[in-house]
């Protein structure tokens, strides 16, 4: 930043949360979980207006709660850690993975915690087209709020592990411990935000003391 008189100086930084009265004003403060709640809360009212309250209509949130470990992994590997390609001399490098890496580089810069606002309008797009693929509007409409939901706590999760909030309980501690391992200590491993399953099956939790610090755990690839 640039002072009146010229000279260059260091923005202050606003402290990181500590409780979790704190933790809520800032999260609501942000594009990201703003636009993400309003989504759900348009889902919720579709929900109820379309009615046809079975035990069909329970399928999607089953199948977005057993879908969600894996895809955060495969997200999480594959597109948030994809390195940039050299390809006929040219190289090619996607916003997303440059903000991923961003993001490691500085894990405390509360902005860079959250799903940047171009990549919104691509998440929003797509929970409404794979909702397409159920057959009627109340398993339809079931998908929509279990899948903005899912987003919804996915963000939280993520912004509450890089605050400075301690965990009170066992679940949200194996969470956080994970994901700050995953920042730390090597970032080819402990993939989860909300879940550390996907992680389990596909083998990279491993206990943090059998996994060497990295030198590139901040810098991603040493780039």
């Amino acid at each position: 930043r640039v002072s009146n008189d010229g000279r260059v100086t260091t923005a202050t930084r606003a402290p990181l949360p500590r409780t979790l009265p704190e933790a809520r004003r800032e999260f609501v403060r942000h594009r990201s979980p703003q636009i993400l709640i309003v989504c759900l809360a348009l889902a919720v009212v579709v929900r109820v207006f379309v009615g046809d309250f079975t035990w069909w209509n329970v399928v999607p949130f089953v199948l977005v709660v057993a879908v969600q470990p894996f895809l955060e992994w495969t997200l999480h590997v594959f597109v948030l850690h994809a390195r940039p390609k050299r390809i006929a001399g040219r190289t090619f490098d996607t916003i997303v993975a440059r903000d991923h890496r961003r993001h490691h580089a500085d894990p405390r810069d509360i902005p860079l915690i959250f799903i940047p606002a171009r990549w919104l309008f691509y998440l929003v797009a797509g929970v409404l087209a794979v909702g397409l693929v159920f057959p009627t509007w109340p398993m339809r409409a079931s998908f929509y709020v279990a899948a903005f939901a899912m987003a919804v706590v996915y963000e939280w999760s993520h912004f509450l592990i890089h605050t400075d909030y301690k965990p009170k309980t066992r679940p949200y501690r194996h969470l956080y411990d994970n994901h700050r391992w995953h920042h730390y200590r090597n970032e080819h491993y402990w993939f989860g935000i909300t879940s550390t399953i996907g992680d389990q099956v596909l083998r990279t939790s491993p206990d943090r003391d059998e996994v060497p610090v990295s030198a590139t755990a901040k810098s991603l690839h040493g780039l």
